[in-house]
């Protein structure tokens, strides 16, 4: 049986600040270039739609980051009501809004404040009525129990350290029989204690990463059945700056499960 991995030692503050930060600069600055693909680049490595990309306000592609496609996971039908957890500047936000139509309903979480105002100015743009975006924190989820049909994330989990209470609160939101459709990392050799303490390696995407049957393990602890990693690529070769997330093995990774 897997262990169940506690929680690094790191400051927890110091890293969101950080994190924030790194966030703060792909809304305001997204052609400054970061460790990982953002914009049109990223959403054509990762296979997004080129229909539902020419729809959405270019502000919203500019900033989008993430480590795969949760859509490629499962379908959203109209009506569902979605939770994007770690909605960042709307993409997959917006795109689940048009997906699900007027009787459903999307709401995305973000801890970062300008994230959270360039979402709301794209959500404006588009015109859609039934999507909103509220600050909050993964770990403790703005959302009413058991509210959710489907709960989507895109490359956020490994940016937190206490994974299962994350875990807990997407379990928490959703509907018994909803479904979890994430895109993250998984490594393929495991980081030190003293660098889970680096929080430029975990800005990195490096350092908040698992091995993929310490996540499955995480998930089933929190509830969730049939648990399945999807296998993804390399996310962040030729990415404008240096990455050493090759080092460890980084790939791209779809979740599936349900509650």
């Amino acid at each position: 049986m897997t262990e169940i991995i506690e929680p690094p030692v790191v400051d927890l503050e110091a890293l969101r600040a950080s994190i924030r930060a790194e966030y703060a600069a792909v809304a305001a600055e997204p052609d400054r270039g970061f460790h990982f693909h953002t914009g049109y680049r990223l959403a054509a490595i990762l296979g997004y739609s080129q229909e539902w990309i020419e729809r959405l306000p270019r502000g919203a592609v500019v900033s989008m980051a993430g480590t795969g496609n949760p859509f490629a996971f499962g379908q959203l039908a109209p009506g569902d009501r979605v939770v994007d957890c770690g909605s960042g500047a709307g993409a997959d936000a917006l795109i689940a809004a048009r997906l699900v139509g007027r009787t459903g309903h999307v709401i995305g979480v973000d801890m970062t404040a300008e994230m959270l105002r360039a979402a709301r100015a794209n959500a404006a743009e588009a015109g859609l009525a039934n999507v909103e975006f509220r600050e909050g924190l993964l770990e403790a989820l703005p959302i009413e129990t058991g509210w959710a049909d489907v709960v989507i994330s895109n490359g956020v989990l490994n940016l937190v350290p206490d994974k299962a209470a994350a875990i807990a609160e997407m379990y928490r939101v959703l509907r018994p029989g909803g479904r979890l459709q994430a895109a993250d990392i998984v490594l393929e050799r495991p980081v030190s204690a003293s660098s889970k303490q680096d929080v430029s390696l975990w800005t990195g995407c490096i350092a908040g990463g698992v091995l993929a049957d310490e996540l499955v393990a995480l998930f089933s602890a929190a509830g969730f059945a049939d648990v399945e990693i999807v296998p993804g690529g390399d996310v962040f070769a030729g990415a404008p700056q240096q990455s050493s997330a090759a080092d460890f093995g980084t790939r791209g990774a779809g979740i599936r499960a349900h509650r």
